[in-house]
């Protein structure tokens, strides 16, 4: 299968042992009933063999929808699935599945890692200095800023370990614009923002940048916050203009075989339409996207 036939949101790349493996959100169940991810296997990102099916909904399991954004990390051969989960009488929160593949089949593991009274998405595990740490959206339904939240975890990433700290808000970002659509969809007056697709990865010149989607002026985009401390505790800071302006969004930074920076994310944001693309990245003088892949 190429990946121009693949129809995902939210991709995520895992590099191991030589292979590719492509994860994301099922576009045809994203919206309402779900009940399983999949994974893409790639040597060498152009040729891929899937939807190989990773995890099925067990019989009598309580989420039955938001089968959003699986990212897979990898621990002391360990491979975790950092998931979002909801159902129609719980809280849409983030959750773990783990295996001993990147291929599954991956089973629940440990509880809730979102406080269990908010609505929380798109969660990503990132590890400074060996300790790890969950960085998450508290979606617009609770709060209406935008606000993208930290909280660390345990070394076994079954449970949360500390406070949730709130990073930054997309209010505060030049770039991000209120959903112009949260009346008529959501009931939602006055003006709301939302985050989502959180990417932390520390970069060549040591700077810590974090890759995020919200709003824009031109719709679904991606901006970029970058850490004045070089912890993912921050303060962070807001670039100006988004890394990708328009129709596209919840990208993921990852490197390739020869140590060559990329970035994934979909688009278009058309419901059943949604594919995965690829762009190299550069670093001289900002992080940038440079040649889109064939």
């Amino acid at each position: 299968m190429k990946t121009n036939e693949i129809n995902i949101r939210d991709p995520f790349v895992l590099l191991h042992e030589g292979k590719y493996y492509l994860y994301g959100t099922r576009s045809e169940t994203c919206w309402g009933a779900a009940d399983g991810f999949d994974c893409y296997v790639s040597d060498d990102r152009e040729n891929r063999e899937g939807p190989i099916e990773i995890f099925h909904r067990p019989a009598g399991f309580w989420a039955d929808r938001a089968y959003w954004a699986p990212e897979c990390v990898e621990r002391d051969g360990v491979f975790y699935l950092i998931t979002t989960l909801g159902s129609a009488d719980r809280k849409k929160g983030i959750y773990v599945l783990r295996a001993a593949s990147p291929m599954g089949p991956f089973v629940p593991y440990g509880g809730c890692l979102t406080p269990a009274d908010w609505s929380c998405i798109d969660g990503t595990v990132y590890f400074e200095e060996g300790n790890p740490y969950l960085i998450f959206s508290h979606s617009f339904e609770d709060s209406p800023t935008g606000d993208m939240c930290m909280v660390p975890l345990s070394q076994d990433l079954s449970e949360a370990a500390g406070a949730v700290t709130t990073l930054f808000s997309a209010a505060a970002a030049p770039w991000a614009r209120p959903v112009p659509f949260a009346k008529a969809e959501f009931g939602m007056d006055g003006d709301v923002y939302f985050t989502d697709g959180p990417c932390v990865m520390k970069l060549p010149d040591r700077k810590l940048v974090m890759t995020w989607s919200s709003w824009s002026e031109r719709a679904y985009a991606v901006g970029i916050a970058e850490s004045c401390s070089g912890s993912v505790r921050g303060p962070w800071r807001q670039l100006e203009r988004p890394l990708y302006p328009e129709n596209g969004g919840h990208g993921m930074l990852f490197e390739e075989k020869d140590g060559s920076l990329w970035f994934t994310l979909h688009t278009p944001n058309d419901k059943y339409l949604e594919r995965p693309v690829f762009y190299a990245v550069g670093t001289e003088g900002g992080l940038h996207l440079e040649s889109q892949e064939a």
